[in-house]
């Protein structure tokens, strides 16, 4: 066999991998990988190949030596770049190591780029907590739209920067960051046009798009809890109770409902599920308004053991053991009963 026809039969096998609906004799401007090792999933996440100076980006530590500490340029394909020593602290440096430590991330802000010699001077102590936050909740959203477009262009065996050059960088430019893009063309308000549906890609590979974004970035419902202690030792006691319970549970929505639970007298969980945090802990505190003045009003009074809050899967695990020890304490075991005569 010649080595032409290896080569034909080597790039049949690697087409057949390819998704059925991505013809790869046109593919609309993307090339199709062959390769195994996974090559064509590197890009930076942005157009500009180098960081602007004075801009702010998020660094890996690598490597610290004499002069300052070596880093990686998450943003920008892992770059490397370098941290002075004398751009680590305003203050006396005693020891670096409790500056900084390696495989740490750090916000740092770029003080001059050399892009022959490939030289990048960052500084940490120029950068100010509201340079962090900025540049974390950026960092954050771009991590984002990246994994989406690194599973799209791992799906489809496609180069990821092709992706970035249709996808990713005419959304950076048009919305200011992809991540809002993705978000919009999720949102059930669509005033403005769809960001998705302006693209210059084939209609599959939106569809395919829309379905990664939908899957990761769609609100995930939040569970909000708070615990009370609420007791009446008047002559309307337990119905008092019921009552002002009931007032609560019916300021809930079809699409946060309130639940009231009791563990033990005079203990109750009060939960809902929301997909804003805030709105469901702001309806928890309302709830907890209305029982304390039907339950003062009858004589009783309410205690909050814990503020509304959303909680985690652990929180709600323990919860479920609290109340399952509850119910077995409770139950009747042999020997309670009386004995036959």
């Amino acid at each position: 066999m010649s080595e032409q026809d290896i080569a034909k039969s080597s790039t049949a096998h690697a087409v057949d991998a390819v998704p059925t609906t991505f013809d790869p004799e046109d593919n609309d401007g993307f090339r199709v990988y062959i390769g195994e090792d996974k090559e064509n999933l590197i890009s930076r996440f942005y157009e500009n190949k180098y960081p602007e100076i004075e801009s702010v980006v998020m660094v890996n530590v690598r490597n610290i030596a004499d002069m300052g500490a070596y880093v990686s340029l998450l943003e920008f394909n892992n770059i490397e770049g370098m941290i002075l020593l004398s751009e680590l602290s305003r203050r006396r440096i005693r020891s670096i190591h409790k500056l900084i430590r390696v495989n740490r991330n750090e916000v740092v802000m770029v003080l001059r780029v050399d892009e022959e010699k490939g030289y990048i001077d960052l500084s940490k102590r120029r950068v100010s907590p509201e340079d962090v936050r900025a540049c974390e909740e950026r960092f954050n959203k771009a991590k984002a739209v990246h994994g989406i477009l690194r599973h799209l262009a791992e799906r489809r065996k496609l180069y990821l920067e092709d992706l970035y050059e249709k996808i990713g960088w005419p959304l950076y430019k048009k919305y200011g960051h992809a991540f809002d893009a993705f978000k919009l063309a999720i949102s059930e308000e669509k005033n403005t046009s769809d960001p998705i549906a302006e693209l210059d890609i084939p209609q599959d590979l939106k569809d395919e798009l829309m379905i990664y974004i939908t899957r990761r970035l769609a609100p995930q419902p939040v569970k909000i809890r708070s615990d009370i202690e609420v007791s009446c030792f008047t002559y309307e006691g337990i119905d008092a109770i019921r009552e002002a319970l009931f007032a609560g549970m019916a300021l809930g929505t079809d699409q946060s409902p309130v639940k009231i639970k009791l563990i033990a007298p005079p203990i109750y969980v009060l939960s809902t599920t929301t997909l804003e945090k805030e709105i469901g802990i702001g309806l928890l505190n309302q709830v907890i308004e209305v029982i304390k003045e039907k339950i003062t009003a009858k004589g009783g009074k309410i205690d909050v053991k814990m503020a509304p809050k959303a909680v985690s899967v652990k929180e709600e695990t323990e919860l479920q053991e609290m109340m399952e020890r509850f119910a077995l304490e409770n139950e009747e075991v042999d020997g309670d009963a009386p004995e036959d005569e």
